[in-house]
């Protein structure tokens, strides 16, 4: 079985699915994870001249950490950082078409349409609009998932909000992801921002809680042909 992870920023995968990905490819899934955007460069304090040594780390950094998740591949393109919705909607469909024509995955997970961060909508309307299930089109399953500091930072206050229906079980790979979410040090937070080691920990075990296991990872079911 294929698997395709659609990212707007290195940091998305890992916090979405990270357990997941690494529960997928423990059982002989064959994991790809696409990132869109660069990251970074959207900071007041990122000069292009001077820190493009740090955008090149930070890609090596979604490398290493897509390897501890044990995905197959991790293929970084250079859509502008938060500012994607400058970009033409059908060049970033067109970017994940192209992933899903070589990977040919049965199951993609990508942002939720409803997060905070501007960059995830448009990573969503173009995944659903990639995965349109037209005749040949491999994947049978789409989820969404959340992302902590942008899905819970939207308050429900955007379409669609975030009500998961389907959990994966990752009791036994929550510390796989909490390590791949350390190899990005510039975007670990102290406690108790979302993005801080315990919350990553205390997120898990309240969605393990509501789904009857000792740690999980939530996901919206956008659609699914069984």
């Amino acid at each position: 079985m294929n698997v395709l992870v659609i990212a707007a920023h290195p940091d998305d995968e890992v916090l979405g699915c990270g357990g997941t990905m690494a529960r997928l490819a423990a059982e002989g899934a064959q994991v790809f994870i696409l990132i869109l955007a660069e990251g970074l460069t959207s900071r007041p304090d990122f000069d292009p001249g001077r820190d493009a040594h740090l955008l090149r780390l930070h890609q090596q950094r979604a490398r290493r950490a897509g390897a501890l998740v044990g995905a197959r591949e991790v293929n970084l393109t250079r859509f502008p950082d938060n500012r994607m919705d400058t970009v033409p909607l059908l060049e970033v469909t067109q970017t994940i078409e192209r992933e899903i024509a070589r990977v040919q995955p049965e199951i993609v997970f990508t942002q939720h349409g409803g997060d905070l961060n501007l960059d995830h909508a448009v990573t969503f309307r173009a995944a659903l609009t990639a995965t349109r299930p037209l005749a040949g089109c491999p994947v049978k399953k789409v989820y969404a998932y959340e992302v902590g500091s942008s899905t819970e930072w939207s308050f429900q206050q955007f379409e669609p909000r975030f009500h998961p229906q389907v959990f994966f079980d990752i009791a036994a790979h929550l510390e796989t992801k909490v390590a791949a979410m350390q190899v990005y040090e510039s975007e670990m937070r102290a406690f108790p921002h979302p993005r801080s080691p315990e919350a990553i920990r205390a997120n898990a075990r309240r969605w393990g809680s509501v789904a009857g296991a000792a740690a999980a990872e939530a996901f919206c079911c956008v659609r699914e042909i069984r």
